[in-house]
């Protein structure tokens, strides 16, 4: 049987009073922090979140929901952290650009990268002002960052779809690049996006601004030593080969729409949080956790809510297999983590309780306002974080 707890020092859950204010942040009034948890199904772990409105602030909770440890870092989320093999933090950090090159680029830029230790201390950093959302510890010891560049002048006009006439001053484009980056700084491999991808047939989803023609979101490596990267614009993902830079494997918009963090299984399957954002041939937008099998690209698994509606995010959020067979999901837009099993039922839910309003004066309108969004969080055994005061 799940159990649903709150915690009595939080948002309480039953209406508030007669002439009592109304709190009017919708997310926040239907409650927060521990929403259900079932003890015989759950992962019993920790969970490690980054909220996107904070100022550099790092949390990690067990799975009855309390506070067991906390970062303060001096950059702000660019955009989340996650723990390496040693129990140390690595995280994406932003830098400030004034002014910002586009329209909502101060938004996921990143420009820092860290290695942190259980206190706090930084004990790595890179720093490079094209980076932005996502960065990794590489298995030979370096680190790979995803990036930005102008493309060639004589390549824009060649670019399909996107909203016409919307390009970076009316001429430029960005699409994305890749550095690996050894711990003295060194830059030891480069692959830019717009060597390998097609501008007849890697069409930028209409809606979308021609600010950027990529719009990577997500980098990792694969075991065998290849890379997985995820375009959003274009909704789709690709695998890199380390030593041709070819790009070897695609999943495209005929099954992705928008989609985030695809990464690989112990199986070899890709598991991806399918935002389902301008999904084809679909009027309804709903987001999905899918499992897709290398070889063949069947999906083989799938978590969607029943209706899909009451499961979306448009924009960042994640998914990761935990080793009891369970996923557990970010629902980054609205700050909800939720662990389900195979068969899809949900046995732990837990709502980010820290809100605030997001700075930047190039947010778009309907991304103003208080707001309490993750990008990704990951959930940890006790063998996986030693130093962790039990």
């Amino acid at each position: 049987m799940t159990i649903a707890l709150e915690k009595p020092n939080q948002q309480p859950s039953q209406p508030t009073e007669i002439n009592q204010p109304i709190d009017q942040n919708t997310v926040r009034r239907r409650g927060t922090v521990l929403r259900a948890y079932n003890p015989a199904k759950a992962f019993k772990g920790y969970t490690l979140f980054t909220p996107l409105t904070g100022q550099g602030e790092i949390y990690l909770i067990d799975i009855e929901g309390n506070l067991v440890h906390e970062w303060k870092l001096p950059y702000a989320p660019g955009l989340y952290a996650y723990f390496l093999p040693n129990g140390n933090l690595f995280y994406n950090g932003k830098t400030v650009e004034n002014p910002p090159r586009f329209a909502a680029w101060q938004n996921f830029k990143g420009g820092v990268v860290a290695e942190v230790a259980p206190s706090g201390k930084i004990v790595w950093e890179y720093q490079h002002p094209d980076h932005h959302h996502d960065a990794r510890r590489l298995k030979n010891g370096n680190t790979i960052i995803l990036a930005i560049e102008k493309i060639p002048a004589e390549l824009v006009p060649k670019i399909q779809g996107g909203v016409p006439n919307s390009e970076v001053n009316g001429t430029d484009i960005y699409a994305d690049v890749l550095y690996e980056v050894t711990p003295a700084g060194e830059i030891v491999w480069t692959w830019h996006a717009h060597e390998h991808l097609d501008p007849e047939t890697d069409i930028i989803t209409k809606q979308d601004l021609r600010h950027e023609w990529s719009h990577g979101n997500t980098v990792g490596e694969l075991a065998d030593g290849n890379i997985i990267v995820s375009f959003r614009n274009i909704s789709t993902v690709a695998i890199i080969d380390r030593q041709t830079s070819e790009i070897i494997w695609r999943l495209g918009s005929d099954v992705l729409a928008h989609q985030h963090y695809p990464h690989e299984l112990e199986n070899g399957n890709i598991l991806i949080f399918d935002n389902g954002t301008h999904r084809q041939n679909v009027a309804l937008p709903y987001s999905r956790v899918i499992e897709v099998n290398r070889a063949t690209k069947e999906i083989v698994w799938q978590y969607h809510d029943k209706p899909a509606q009451n499961f979306f995010s448009p924009y960042i959020s994640g998914a990761q297999r935990l080793s009891n067979g369970n996923t557990l999901i970010t629902e980054g837009n609205f700050g909800r983590f939720f662990e389900v099993t195979s068969d899809g039922e949900i046995v732990w839910e837990y709502i980010n309780p820290y809100f605030a309003r997001r700075n930047s004066g190039d947010i778009p309108p309907l991304a103003q306002g208080e707001n309490n969004a993750v990008f990704r969080a990951f959930r940890y055994a006790a063998a996986e974080i030693p130093w962790l005061k039990k």
